[in-house]
C-alpha cells in the first residue's frame, strides 16, 4: 500500500527513545523527511545516524527541553528555517507524572501540564497557518489513558489536550487539516521498563490485555503513518487506542 508520504517534511517530539524511534524509523522508511526533537542529544544523533544507514536520509535533529516556555519559539524558527515548514507535527513528548501526596505543589502542576497539554498545543498553534495555507496537515498526538487510578499530572493533561484536540479538529477540518490521538496501552519502552516491574508486566500480560503481549513501537508508528496520509483524510477528531484490548469500556 503506497501511502504517498514521500518528501512530507514531519516535527516529531519525543524522538530519542521507545515510541518516537518507532515512529521516527516508519515515517523515514514512507520517504518522509524528519526533524526530530528531544531533550538527550547523543540520543537522538544515535536514532538520526540509524535511519540515515536504513533509509540513506538524516534527519534534521534539534535537542530542545519542552518544558522550557522558549522551547516552541526556537523550534518553530529553526523548522522554518531549516525546511521551511511541516506538514505533519506528531506530538509524542510527554510523560506519566503520579502524585502520590494529597497536597502536591503548584510547580509539579505547571510541569505535568506544560509537557503534556500546553507544548503539543502550542506547538500545533504556531505551525496551522503554514499547513493552512497549503489546504494540508496532520497534527497527530500521541497520549494516554485520562482515567485516574488516582490523581496523575499527565491524566489530566491528556484529558484536556483530547478536548483540545477534538475542538481545533472541527476549526481546521475546512482547511485539509485533520486532528487526531492516539493514546497508546502498555508499550514496550524505556518509560515502561522504568515505572513497572517484571511481575507487573507479566501480570498484565496475563490478566489485563487480551493479545497476552505488550506492544512494541511499531505498533504505534503503524497508525501514525496511516493517519498522516491521505487515505485518512476523512479521520479526524478522533481518539484511537493501541492498547491489545487493554482497555474495558465501550466508547
Amino acid at each position: 500500500m503506497n501511502l504517498n508520504l514521500e518528501g512530507k517534511r514531519c516535527l516529531l517530539t519525543g524522538a530519542s527513545t521507545g515510541i518516537g524511534v518507532g515512529i521516527a524509523h516508519a515515517l523515514a522508511r514512507e520517504g518522509v523527511n524528519l526533524v526530530l526533537t528531544a531533550r538527550r542529544a547523543e540520543l537522538l544523533d544515535k536514532v538520526a545516524q540509524d535511519i540515515q544507514r536504513d533509509t540513506g536520509q538524516l534527519p534534521l535533529v534539534i535537542s530542545d527541553d519542552l518544558v522550557d516556555p522558549q522551547s516552541v519559539q526556537r523550534l518553530h524558527e529553526r523548522v522554518m528555517q531549516d525546511v521551511g515548514g511541516i506538514d505533519i507535527l506528531v506530538n509524542n513528548a510527554g510523560g506519566s507524572r503520579p502524585f502520590k501526596q494529597l497536597h502536591v505543589p503548584e510547580s509539579s502542576w505547571v510541569e505535568a501540564m506544560a509537557l503534556n497539554f500546553e507544548r503539543p498545543r502550542q506547538l500545533a498553534e504556531v505551525f496551522i497557518d503554514d499547513m493552512m495555507a497549503r489546504h494540508w496537515g496532520r497534527i497527530i498526538n500521541i497520549t494516554g489513558k485520562s482515567e485516574p487510578d488516582q490523581v496523575n499530572g499527565a491524566f489530566c493533561a491528556k484529558a484536556a489536550l483530547h478536548s483540545w484536540a477534538k475542538g481545533f479538529s472541527r476549526m481546521v477540518g475546512p482547511h485539509g487539516i485533520t486532528v487526531n490521538c492516539i493514546p497508546p496501552g502498555h508499550i514496550d519502552s524505556e518509560q515502561i521498563q522504568r515505572n513497572h516491574s517484571p511481575a507487573f508486566r507479566q501480570d498484565q500480560i496475563d490478566n489485563h490485555i487480551p493479545m497476552r503481549r505488550y506492544g512494541q513501537p511499531e505498533d504505534m508508528a503503524h497508525l501514525v503513518c496511516f493517519l498522516a496520509s491521505d487515505l485518512a483524510s476523512y479521520i479526524t477528531g478522533t481518539l484511537i487506542p493501541v492498547d491489545g484490548g487493554l482497555r474495558r469500556y465501550q466508547f
